[in-house]
This record gives C-alpha cells, sequence and structure tokens, in this order.
C-alpha cells in the first residue's frame, strides 16, 4: 500500500477542514442592512453630483450664459471627484472604508447646503468643485468595502445594487429639482435635494456594518505609486478603465444636453415635465441590478457587447422628431449605459488581486473623468451641431466601447491558444 494512502487510513487521522466564509452573502446576517445602506449612499452620491443637471437651462437664464459655460457646474463637480478619487482611496486603505466614506458624504452634504446660496456662476462652480472632491471618497471605497466583505460569487449583484442606488439618486435628484423648480426656482431645488442627502448620509452610517475584513495599508507615496502601476500595466485593467470613461462620456453628454433640446420646438416642455424624464433611471436600476445574470448568460464581453449595441440604439433612435421615439432612445441609452458601467466596474473589483481601492479608484477616475468630457464636449457639440453633434459625439464613444472589447476578446482567444499549445 502506498505511503499516502497508509497514512490516510490511520484511525485517528483527521482531515482538514477549510474554514467558512465569514465573508456576507445574499440571505446572511448583515447582507441586508449593507446593501440597503451603500445603497443610500448611492443615492446622496448622483443626486449631489448631478443635482444642477436637470437645472442648466434655468442657470443659463439667470446667469446669462451659454450651455457650454452652464454645463460646467456638472463638469467641475466629475472633475473634482475625477482628481481625488485616487488619493481618496489611499486614505481608506489607511483609515478603512468605513471611515472615508462617512467623512465623505458629510463634507459633500454640508457644501450641497451652501450652494444654493452662490452669488455667481464661478462660485457655484468652485462650490460644484469642492463637493465633487468631497464625494470622491465614495464610490472606490465602497467597491473596495464589498470586494473585501461579499462573497465572489455575490460580488456582481452587490456592486450592480450599488450602481442601482447611483441610478435612483441621479432619477430622483433630477425630478425633484426639476418640480421644485418650475415652482421656486433652482437654488430652492438643489437645497431640496440637499436636505435629501443629509437624510441619506445619516441613515447610511447607522446601517452599514463594521468591516470584518479590512488590512490596513500604508500611506507611503512610493507603496501607493508602485500599486497605481502595478494597476496601469495590467492590460484588462486598462481596458476596463477605457471603456468606463467611454460609457460616461455618452451618458454625460446626452442628459446634460436632453434639458435644452426639449425646451426647446418642436417639444417646448415645461422645467417639471423635463425633469420627470429622469424617472426614466429607474430603467438602470434595473439593469444595473441584473447585470450579474446577463453576465452569467453571455460572459463579460459578451455582456459589455449587448450593452453597446443598446446604447447605440438609443442614440439613433434619440434623432427622432417625435418625442416618444426620443423617450425610447433614452430608455435605451440608460439601461445600455448601466448594464456596462455595472459589468466593467465589477470586473475591475474581481481582476485586482490587491490595492483594490486603488484600483477602482483608478476606474472611477476614468469614468467620471469620462463625465466631464461627455458634458463638456456634448454642450459643445450641440452649440454647432444641435442634437445631431451630440449624438455624433456618443456614437464616437460606444465604437470605442466596442473596439476595446474586440481587443479584449482577441487577446483572451491568444492566450487560450498559447495555453493548449
Amino acid at each position: 500500500m502506498p505511503a499516502s494512502t497508509e497514512a490516510s487510513t490511520r484511525v485517528g487521522a483527521v482531515t482538514p477542514v477549510p474554514a467558512p466564509d465569514s465573508r456576507m452573502a445574499p440571505g446572511g446576517p448583515g447582507y441586508r442592512r449593507m446593501s440597503f445602506a451603500l445603497f443610500l449612499a448611492g443615492v446622496a452620491t448622483f443626486a449631489l453630483l448631478y443635482s444642477t443637471q436637470a437645472l442648466l437651462p434655468l442657470i443659463s437664464g439667470e446667469f446669462g450664459v451659454a450651455a457650454s459655460e452652464a454645463s460646467w457646474t456638472v463638469a467641475a463637480a466629475t472633475g473634482g471627484l475625477a482628481l481625488f478619487v485616487l488619493p481618496m482611496s489611499a486614505l481608506s486603505e489607511r483609515f478603512g472604508r468605513r471611515t472615508v466614506m462617512t467623512a465623505s458624504l458629510a463634507v459633500a452634504v454640508t457644501v450641497g447646503l451652501l450652494v444654493p446660496f452662490a452669488p455667481s456662476l464661478p462660485a457655484l462652480v468652485a462650490l460644484r468643485a469642492v463637493q465633487g472632491a468631497a464625494l470622491a471618497g465614495l464610490p472606490a471605497s465602497a467597491t473596495a468595502y464589498l470586494a473585501e466583505e461579499v462573497r465572489p460569487k455575490a460580488l456582481v449583484t452587490a456592486i450592480g445594487l450599488f450602481v442601482a442606488g447611483n441610478s435612483v439618486g441621479g432619477m430622483s435628484g433630477r425630478v425633484i429639482t426639476g418640480w421644485v423648480a418650475q415652482e421656486w426656482g433652482w437654488r430652492v431645488a438643489v437645497g431640496v435635494i440637499g436636505a435629501l442627502a443629509v437624510a441619506c448620509a445619516v441613515a447610511f452610517r447607522l446601517l452599514l456594518p463594521a468591516p470584518r475584513h479590512f488590512t490596513a495599508g500604508s500611506l507611503r507615496p512610493r507603496v501607493l505609486l508602485g500599486t497605481v502601476r502595478a494597476h496601469l500595466s495590467n492590460p484588462l485593467l486598462c481596458r476596463l478603465y477605457a471603456i468606463g470613461a467611454l460609457f460616461m462620456t455618452v451618458f454625460g453628454g446626452v442628459y446634460t444636453v436632453i434639458g435644452y433640446r426639449l425646451t426647446e420646438a418642436p417639444f417646448s416642455l415645461p422645467q417639471g415635465i423635463i425633469g420627470s424624464i429622469f424617472l426614466i433611471y429607474l430603467v438602470g436600476t434595473v439593469s444595473a441590478s441584473t447585470a450579474g445574470r446577463l453576465v452569467g448568460r453571455l460572459g463579460r464581453r459578451g455582456a459589455l457587447y449587448a450593452a453597446g449595441g443598446t446604447t447605440a440604439t438609443g442614440l439613433a433612435l434619440s434623432l427622432a422628431g417625435s418625442l416618444p421615439l426620443v423617450l425610447l432612445g433614452l430608455v435605451l441609452i440608460t439601461g445600455g449605459f448601466f448594464a456596462g458601467h455595472a459589468v466593467a466596474s465589477s470586473a475591475v473589483s474581481k481582476t485586482a488581486t490587491h490595492g483594490r481601492a486603488q484600483a477602482s479608484a483608478l476606474y472611477q477616475s476614468a469614468y467620471y473623468i469620462g463625465s466631464s468630457a461627455g458634458s463638456t464636449v456634448g454642450a459643445l457639440a450641440f452649440h454647432a451641431g444641435g442634437w445631431a453633434g451630440t449624438v455624433g459625439v456618443g456614437l464616437l464613444a460606444v465604437l470605442g466601447v466596442v473596439s476595446i472589447t474586440v481587443l479584449g476578446t482577441r487577446a483572451a482567444r491568444a492566450q487560450q491558444r498559447l495555453a493548449t499549445a
């Protein structure tokens, strides 16, 4: 009898039992509280970040500026987030995800209560930039928290719920501001959003479970730069960063300009109705939360192709002069965007084996750079060529998503051939 077999049959031999996975899973303790807390954080983040987007025509009117200038109230917030998300992720590696998320929300909601009192457009843009920088502590820290505290099989679903919170925040912020602004002006509208964000921030802090699997990292610049360099040298992560940026370029451009289009002929809609258009974000809530199932059926790259194709179809439909077709186009753009974002962001968390907060931060930085670029370039394209110009920018960005995904598919097939050679 072989020695190994003999040893295994000795009386009293004990087979090691793997330790149970103590991370959270659907139906397990703490999972619902965690999901709802991060859902509320997502609501507050997007409600604050895009609180002026549906109000741009009113802001343009009060300050006497064009769409391209008013759009800086959106671009400054997303740009501030993009610039500060990496430093904030480093703080979360050292001081903890929950601590940084709580502090970020506290500062952001405080600034949000000051925004209604901005005396000029430059002051408004400056406050929005500070608010965006403060919100930078949320996205990367949230996805890193989930990657550490949730079991891998449930990760896409958990991140999809956080992204769904983003969509609800974006929708509610725009719908509420649209109707409130129609009666009392844009300043009262953004004040109401500030109060909503305060309530979300308090509930988030009370509900989010304390982390059980966090290990503090180093704040030394050399360590941080080494981690960032390693992530940027990973071709898959770089492709995912570019995909996130391009998807957000489409979305940022479309929703920054749509209010201007719908106030003009042949639609000539009032502000309240324009704000209600953002109820379409509910489509994004569904598509983001079901992204895990889409990946299960089509694979990651198949899901990205589907998201890109859906977005492009929506852009084409939005060119119509019929309001129902424009709304259908917005439905497809929104559903495709949120599905693509959920797939790409969860893939980043799965791909990074270390420095997850930095990996997520780089994705978020690229994502919000795409948002700033989309809102600015989309507004300029609208000024130069009308809605068709904005759609053209969006279609170029979708083409970029598809091209990058094709490169990823080819790279994966090449690796498979090498492995089987």
